[in-house]
């Protein structure tokens, strides 16, 4: 997870962990209620008003003043023997004393406190003793002691439930949904919220059920699900907005920013921000809240405001009291300072920053927090040339993140270390950095996919450059001196094969992201035992070069790179795509193909040849997905008609036995009619009438083709195909990947629930799946991302989709051709493909590569 995020996560759960116990401290409010639960006598007024004047110099952020009146409060209590009330008063001074970063006189309180309510057996001394309980949760999140806080308030809310108080197991469960999502437990926490939310449905407005909307609103945000986010942190702001609570209204805009943000309405979350700024009542509040109107500012390029909101935040840091928070501030604000332009803040004061950012880790004991602050520091010291020192720092930062059990952070100074080796050129060391964060990464895969799961990367900044830096020093052409030439090879061979396994790490990183959540997986499989007459190519794009990993059966692996810069290749990626509109001259379309096919192929065609490779299949990189490569032109010839092709996001992703039973059966479903704003398919109905003449199929039509309908089908009859002639896009974000029904607009994730409701034990899983009328999201370099998602969620073994909207008469023509090849017995999915495709090169009127080009076969060809 990337610092950026998770900051922006955890800085929301811990608002709204110090929000929850002020809750407590409102109900009970720990002092005044108690006292009359104790039934105290009129002469002990005074000391209530001791207790009362300290709850209003904590709300209004005078933390000091409050300490002064509760210690004199619980002086008299304890004089008195009031054990209850004494321990009532230690909770807060416990509250109290974290606000001003004494964490230790903070923990020691707290325990003070429970120690005395375990000596009591009353109701009051339980219900009390649950409350104590949730503010050492937030005293263990604050030091970040994630699951010890998870255990607390766990045990809080049975607690709670013994002494049969509701709203006191309500505010635990919120708690423990601000742990869960600091461990990166995200469905466990969204359960936990829908449960919460679900108890105070009925209930009036109140200050508990806006916190417990705002959390569950943020909690759907950091899991992608943006339109509802907004919508419910929407109920929480009306909420906070009709009780005139200034410190949830904060909260809830500051949260709405960042749902604008996410998607982005950069000006939209400017005004939540400036709204959240005015409506905020304590400065950390305003800090957070100025932080991320300073990066927005950033992303917006408005140098001039970012340069103006500069010196606010930081006359606020300054007064900021030792925390978690106050740490993760200045680091924030440290990386923000680095990327404006025209900053006077030289690189000693960032030093200085995360100086003191370390030394308030260390007094407040998180480990974790101190290694974000030394590996930062390290990274300023990268950026300044002084590798050396920022060697040092970066693997001191390494061992507090690996001591704190932080995978999620120990991978990013792995890589900040291999950084640095690569810099003062010790290749093999940085290999081993570069390696051990790939591993990582890979860990944290792993426990989520044990735990079952989510986890939100910043992918494309801060884990996609890990695989990629790494697989560039593997291919670099070694130049080690006094190395015999078979240790050399070797050593390549060696480099070879692990860059193989490091790019099949990074498209299931990809599709982990995709999702949000981890992709199930079989072992990798060798190229020969899955096909003996394939090839599988893998076209990697580095910042400086393209290398192409070349895998034949039974073979050495082999490989050939161009010195050709990412964004020349992306320039020629982008004019083929454009050269096979429908309207483009043959001269251009073929020179651009013979391009990429110099690149690709050429230098393998020997070898293919004398291998007798009959298949290829691509597992593409980067915006390569976006092309088909049937269209590759070698100055005679596209590449279809010398091979069959197939894609692949990986060897690991899909079952890998060829189409058993030929006595092919359809389920058929398609939408002719223009539905939810879509344009007619009037193609579709003669697509599925020639189908069905030829293939014995069942169909669902237009008003028969709804999303039960298919659930149904699905689940009661075992189809080997099936058949989607509808609308449907393709895009790097999986909310926006879809197909159409009748009645519904069918993401990926429900998509592959609605085909996954066959019994997963039936020994008929569906062998192909094809949609005839998808295309890739225009505009969107990751589009055909959706492609591959599909292909994974569905669970059929091979995906059959077109890259863009194709002309309905060749799709017609395409499909029958397809069907009549794949029924016969000796015929593979991408021989039948090879061939369909073919058959509308040879008509004039389909000759182009517009008919044909666009149909690709995803996962098994056999």
């Amino acid at each position: 997870m990337s610092f950026r995020k998770f900051l922006r996560g955890f800085s929301l759960g811990l608002i709204f962990t110090l929000l929850s116990i002020t809750l407590t401290n409102l109900n009970f409010p720990l002092g005044s209620q108690v006292l009359n639960i104790a039934a105290v006598q009129a002469k002990e007024v005074s000391t209530e008003a001791l207790v009362q004047a300290g709850k209003q110099y904590y709300q209004a952020g005078k933390f000091a003043e409050a300490v002064a009146k509760w210690q004199q409060a619980q002086q008299i209590y304890n004089s008195q023997g009031d054990a209850l009330n004494q321990s009532a008063v230690l909770s807060n001074l416990a509250l109290a004393y974290q606000q001003l970063g004494k964490i230790e006189p903070a923990n020691q309180t707290i325990e003070n406190s429970l120690n005395l309510l375990n000596n009591l057996d009353s109701l009051p001394a339980k219900s009390l003793q649950a409350a104590a309980l949730n503010i050492q949760g937030s005293l263990l999140l604050s030091q970040g002691k994630t699951q010890q806080a998870l255990d607390i308030w766990v045990n809080a809310g049975k607690n709670y439930q013994k002494v049969d108080n509701n709203v006191g197991y309500i505010r635990s469960l919120i708690n423990q949904s601000q742990a869960l999502k600091a461990l990166g437990l995200y469905p466990r926490a969204k359960a936990t919220l829908e449960q919460v939310n679900q108890s105070l449905q009925k209930q009036p407005p109140s200050l508990i059920k806006a916190a417990s909307l705002l959390n569950f609103g943020d909690t759907l945000r950091l899991m992608g699900d943006l339109k509802t986010s907004e919508k419910v942190l929407q109920q929480s702001l009306a909420i906070a907005e009709k009780l005139d609570s200034q410190r949830d209204i904060a909260a809830a805009l500051l949260s709405l920013g960042n749902n604008a943000r996410d998607r982005e309405s950069p000006e939209e979350a400017f005004k939540y921000y400036q709204r959240a700024i005015i409506a905020s009542t304590s400065p950390i509040n305003k800090v957070q809240v100025q932080l991320n109107q300073l990066r927005l500012l950033i992303d917006m390029q408005k140098w001039q405001q970012a340069n103006a909101l500069i010196p606010q935040i930081e006359t606020l840091i300054e007064s900021l009291p030792p925390s978690r928070t106050a740490v993760y501030t200045k680091v924030n604000f440290v990386q923000s300072l680095e990327k404006i332009k025209e900053n006077n803040r030289g690189n000693d004061y960032l030093a200085k920053l995360l100086a003191k950012a370390i030394r308030e880790a260390k007094t407040i004991g998180d480990s974790r927090a101190e290694s974000y602050a030394v590996g930062y520091l390290g990274e300023v010291y990268e950026k300044t040339g002084q590798l050396s020192e920022a060697q040092k720092l970066t693997e001191k930062a390494l061992v507090l993140a690996q001591t704190s059990n932080a995978n999620d952070i120990a991978y990013r100074w792995q890589w900040q270390l291999g950084r640095l080796l690569k810099k003062q050129n010790h290749t093999e060391k940085a290999i081993s950095a570069y390696s051990e964060a790939v591993n990582t990464l890979s860990t944290i895969r792993n426990d989520l996919v044990s735990s079952n799961v989510n986890i939100q990367f910043s992918f494309r900044e801060s884990v996609e450059p890990v695989y990629r830096e790494l697989v560039s020093l593997l291919l670099q052409p070694d130049k080690t001196e006094n190395k015999s030439v078979k240790q050399t090879a070797q050593t390549n061979q060696n480099n070879l094969k692990k860059a193989r396994q490091v790019i099949e790490s990074l498209q299931l990183a990809e599709l982990d992201n995709y999702f949000r959540e981890a992709c199930l997986t079989n072992s990798p499989t060798q190229i020969d035992k899955i096909d003996p007459q394939a090839a599988v190519i893998y076209p990697i794009i580095l910042a400086d070069r393209l290398e192409v990993v070349l895998s034949l059966p039974n073979q050495t692996l082999r490989h050939y790179s161009s010195q050709i810069p990412q964004s020349e290749l992306e320039t020629i990626i982008k004019k083929m795509r454009r050269s096979l509109r429908r309207t483009s001259l043959k001269k251009e379309r073929f020179a651009i193909a013979q391009k990429l096919y110099d690149l690709l192929i050429k230098p393998a065609e020997t070898e293919l040849q004398s291998n007798d490779i009959k298949t290829l299949a691509f597992v593409l990189d980067g915006s390569m997905k976006n092309l088909p490569m049937a269209a590759l032109y070698d100055g005679q010839q596209y590449l279809i008609e010398k091979y069959n092709l197939a894609l692949t996001p990986g060897l690991q992703l899909f079952a890998t036995r060829p189409l058993e039973n030929k006595d092919l059966k359809l389920l058929v479903a398609g939408l002719s009619e223009s539905r939810q704003g879509f344009t007619p398919l009037p193609g579709v109905k003669t697509e599925i009438n020639q189908i069905k003449s030829k293939i014995s199929s069942q169909v669902l039509f237009n008003q028969e083709f709804t999303t039960k309908a298919i659930e149904k089908k699905i689940g009661n009859t075992p189809f080997p195909v099936v058949h989607l002639a509808t609308h449907g896009q393709f895009s790097s974000s999986a909310k926006d990947t879809f197909v159409l029904t009748w009645d519904n607009r069918v993401n990926v994730k429900q998509l592959g629930e609605l085909l996954q409701k066959r019994d997963t034990n039936s020994n008929n899983p569906i062998e192909l799946l094809v949609l005839s009328a998808c295309q890739t999201a225009q505009g969107d370099k990751r589009a055909a991302l959706g492609l591959a998602g599909v292909a994974v969620r569905s669970g059929a073994r091979s995906t059959l989709a077109s890259l863009w909207a194709v002309d309905d008469n060749s799709t017609s023509a395409f499909m029958v051709e397809f069907y009549k090849q794949l029924a016969q017995s000796n015929i593979s999915k991408a021989e039948a493909l090879r061939q369909a495709q073919i058959s509308l090169i040879k008509q004039k009127r389909f000759k182009h590569p517009f008919y044909w080009a666009p149909f690709v076969l995803v996962g098994n060809w056999l």
